[in-house]
This record gives structure tokens, C-alpha cells and sequence, in this order.
């Protein structure tokens, strides 16, 4: 029998803020946008905005309504990510097989790991403490003997939580669960379940398989059945090597200005390239993305002869095939770079790249040793348009 782990930050962009500005501690902070923001969506709300009601996806329009005295911030997605990287590096110290699920969240297998404690919750506070002590942050966890009942687990003593489900006590766990907490059941399946008199995980078990499949369909009905008895087999799976890295910009107005495109671009293009040499990657093929102010949404892709991963190729790539681009109203703009390998292809211009090879290891040796964006290229910057 396995034993699986979930880690689950605590509202963690807001925890995130919380810790660089105390000022923000115990008041209701929302990050999405600030509070005039006609675009902006809520990412994420402290728990004291939960209070009113707010919720991750909510527009910020209406979570202004609901919460007018918050706290409205746009968010800082690079200090997040610098933020995940260093919880994500503490998971090999206690397992190898680790299945990010998103930046705050993910799967440990810890299956045989579990004689190094003298208890689950002892192992579970051990990872906490951990990330605790390198970050400042909480982390919710739950301990469970497959995926599906460790991430309910994580989730049922939030913030800051820790709870052990073992065999024994499953079936009692899940009786009064309400169907809409299965994996998978998302509210128009809820909708269905319901109209058949299924409200909670109790209700779903005098059914057969069979019943089950013929009145919610085959893939939901096997679902649930396996899920309300508790049942997942699904192994933790490590993460594979990316196809791609990317960034992309919904802008809060749609933009037509092709210099402030450009500048945006240049960021990007930074955020990516820093990526792919932190991977060890070398890219072929460059991609844009661009929606218009009519949602009407197309890509560009242009793919090299030769492998890269400086920013000055990756830009002068981008920046081209938005040229081609007739310029309308934008309101989308996204750089992507694939087709990786592990090592560098020789050129002509070998001496170009080199240079430009040496001036990125530069700057990320710089941004390494204080923080990302510390230097960037004088193309990011602002300039009188």
C-alpha cells in the first residue's frame, strides 16, 4: 500500500506579500489587479477576504463589491516563482518521485520513506517545519494511501493544517462528503448528481458500477464509484522535461502601440530565456501568441537552423514575427520557446552567438546572486512614445 503525501501552500500569493510587507498581515489582500482594474481577476485571497466571500477566478470588479475595504494588488508572478523554486527544491530531501501539480502545490510518494519517523504526522510536520524555516511560509499537508484522499486531506484542517488518513478510517472520512469535493465532479456533473438524488459520497455507494454508468455516463460514473469507495491507483509521476516554456500578458487595456508591445516582449523574452538556460535548455523554435480585442486569437512560429537559449535571439525571433502581425487593438500578448535539446549547435555566426551567449550568463550570474531583475537590458525599460 502506498504512502502519499500532498503539500498545499496557504493562499499562497497572498503569503507571499504578507511576508515581504507585514503591513498586509491579518487584512483582507486580494492579487489579481488593482481595484479599477476592468480585466483583472482574482488569483488569489488571503483568508481574511474569504471572509466576504471572495474567490480565486472571481473578476476584481466584483470582488471590489464584495470586499471594498480590501487590499487590491496586481501580483509580482516572478517573486512566486522564486518563492516556489526554493519549496520545490526541499521535496527531494524527502522523496525522489515529487509531482508538481502547479506552483503551490504538489505530490510526494513517500512509500517506503516512512521508517525515518517515528509516526505519518511526525513525517508531516517534519516537511513543514522545513519549508517553514526556509521561506517563512505554512504549508497544508495531508497523508493519505493514494492521491485522491491525500489532497482531501490536505485541504480539511487549512491554513496551516496537517491530517493523517489511514485505511482504517476512509470509509467513515468520505460517507458525509458532499459529491462535489470527487475529483472531477465540477459543478454541471454536481448539477446531474444531484437531479438523480446523489448529494453525498453515502448516497453514491448502494449503486452498482453499471447503474452508475448508464445515468452519468461511462467516464463519470466509473469515477465516482471508485472514488467514493476511496479507491485510486494512480502512481505519483515525476516531472518530465517541459515542451516548452512561455509567458504571456493580458493587458488591463487592449494595447496597438508597437513600442510598448516591444517593451513588453523584452520582458518576457528575459523571464523565458532565464528559464531555459536554468534548465540547461537550448531552443530551436521560437512562437508568439497574440489575442485581439475581439478574443479572435492566432500564433506565429519561426524555427531555426541551429539551438539557442540567449535572450537577443529569442527577442530579435519574437519580435520579427509581431512585425508581420497587422497591428490591431491587443489585448494577449505571449512569447514561447520548444523543440529543446541539450547542448548548443555550431553556426556561421558561432561568434555572435558566443558573445551573446556570454552577456545572458552574465546577467544571470548577476541576477542569481541578488534577485530576478536585478539587471535587465535597456529594451525592458520605459521610453517617451
Amino acid at each position: 500500500m502506498r504512502t502519499i503525501m500532498h503539500v498545499d501552500m496557504d493562499a499562497f500569493f497572498a503569503a507571499v506579500e504578507v511576508l515581504d510587507h507585514p503591513e498586509y498581515a491579518g487584512k483582507p489582500l486580494i492579487i489579481g489587479g488593482r481595484k479599477d482594474s476592468p480585466r483583472g481577476v482574482v488569483s488569489t485571497a488571503s483568508y481574511e477576504a474569504r471572509k466576504f466571500g471572495v474567490r480565486s477566478a472571481m473578476p476584481i470588479s466584483k470582488a471590489v463589491m464584495l470586499c471594498p475595504e480590501g487590499i487590491f494588488i496586481p501580483g509580482r508572478m516572478s517573486r512566486y516563482k522564486e518563492i516556489s523554486d526554493q519549496i520545490q527544491d526541499i521535496f527531494p530531501e524527502f522523496s525522489p518521485v515529487v509531482e508538481p501539480l502547479s506552483i503551490d502545490e504538489a505530490f510526494l510518494d513517500m512509500t517506503g520513506c516512512e521508517h525515518f519517523y517515528s509516526s505519518l504526522e511526525e513525517m508531516g510536520k517534519a516537511l513543514k517545519d522545513r519549508i517553514r524555516a526556509k521561506t517563512g511560509l505554512t504549508a497544508s499537508v495531508g497523508i493519505a494511501p493514494n492521491k485522491f484522499l491525500a489532497k482531501l486531506a490536505s485541504d480539511w484542517q487549512k491554513p496551516d493544517g496537517l491530517f493523517v488518513l489511514r485505511p482504517e478510517e476512509v470509509q467513515d472520512f468520505l460517507r458525509d462528503l458532499p459529491v462535489g469535493r470527487l475529483w472531477g465532479v465540477g459543478k454541471k456533473s454536481e448539477a446531474v448528481l444531484h437531479k438523480l438524488n446523489l448529494h453525498y459520497v453515502r448516497d453514491i455507494l448502494p449503486h452498482s458500477l453499471e447503474w452508475l454508468q448508464e445515468n452519468v455516463g461511462s467516464a463519470l460514473g466509473s469515477q465516482i464509484y471508485y472514488l467514493s469507495r476511496g479507491i485510486d491507483d494512480r502512481p505519483v509521476i515525476p516531472e518530465t522535461q517541459a515542451q516548452s516554456i512561455g509567458h504571456e500578458i493580458t493587458f488591463d487595456e487592449d494595447q496597438e502601440s508597437l513600442a510598448f508591445l516591444r517593451r513588453q516582449l523584452a520582458q518576457m523574452v528575459e523571464k523565458v530565456g532565464w528559464r531555459l538556460r536554468k534548465q540547461q535548455l537550448f531552443a530551436r523554435t521560437v512562437s508568439i501568441k497574440v489575442r485581439f480585442y475581439d478574443f479572435r486569437t492566432i500564433t506565429r512560429s519561426h524555427t531555426l537552423s541551429h539551438s539557442f537559449n540567449d535572450d537577443d535571439t529569442i527577442f530579435r525571433e519574437a519580435l520579427h514575427l509581431l512585425e508581420q502581425i497587422k497591428l490591431q487593438p491587443i489585448r494577449l500578448l505571449g512569447v514561447t520557446v520548444s523543440n529543446f535539446s541539450h547542448e548548443a549547435q555550431l553556426t556561421l555566426f558561432s561568434q555572435d552567438v558566443q558573445t551573446a551567449d556570454q552577456v545572458s550568463e552574465l546577467m544571470d550570474s548577476i541576477n542569481r546572486k541578488f534577485s530576478p531583475g536585478t539587471i535587465t537590458r535597456a529594451r525592458t525599460l520605459p521610453t517617451d512614445e
